[in-house]
C-alpha cells in the first residue's frame, strides 16, 4: 500500500529527502552538474571547502535517490563522470533559483546579522 509523502509527520521517510535536497552540498553540486558532466576532480575545484569524504559520500546519496547517474569509462586509468538524471534536472531549477536568492539577498541579511548582533 503506497503511503503519500507528508513531511509534517516525523516518522515520515519524506524527511530524509528533505535532509538531501536541503543539504548545501547536494545544491551545490545539483548546481555545477547542470552545464553537464562532471569528474570528480572538478567537482572540487568548483565546491570550495568540500572534503572528498563528503563529495563521495553525497555523490552516491544523490545518485541512490535518483539525481544524478554515475558513468564509468572503462579506460586505464579509469575515469567516471556524474550527471544529472532527468530528476536531477527538475530538482536543478529549485536549486538554481534558491542560489540566486541567496546572491541577491546577501547583503540585505548580513546587515541583519550585524543589526541583531550589536543589539
Amino acid at each position: 500500500m503506497f503511503i503519500p509523502a507528508n513531511p509534517y509527520d516525523m516518522n515520515c521517510p519524506s524527511r530524509d529527502l528533505l535532509d538531501l535536497i536541503g543539504d548545501k552540498w547536494s545544491i551545490l553540486i545539483v548546481c555545477c552538474l547542470q552545464q553537464g558532466p562532471v569528474r570528480t576532480g572538478a567537482l572540487m575545484r568548483q565546491v570550495g571547502g568540500i572534503s572528498q569524504k563528503m563529495l563521495t559520500q553525497t555523490l552516491r546519496e544523490l545518485e541512490t535517490n535518483g539525481f544524478v547517474e554515475r558513468i564509468s569509462y572503462p579506460e586505464v586509468p579509469p575515469r567516471v563522470e556524474y550527471r544529472l538524471t532527468e530528476l536531477g534536472i527538475s530538482f536543478s531549477a529549485l536549486a538554481r533559483t534558491m542560489e540566486q536568492w541567496v546572491i541577491a539577498h546577501y547583503e540585505q541579511i548580513l546587515l541583519h546579522r550585524d543589526q541583531a548582533q550589536g543589539a
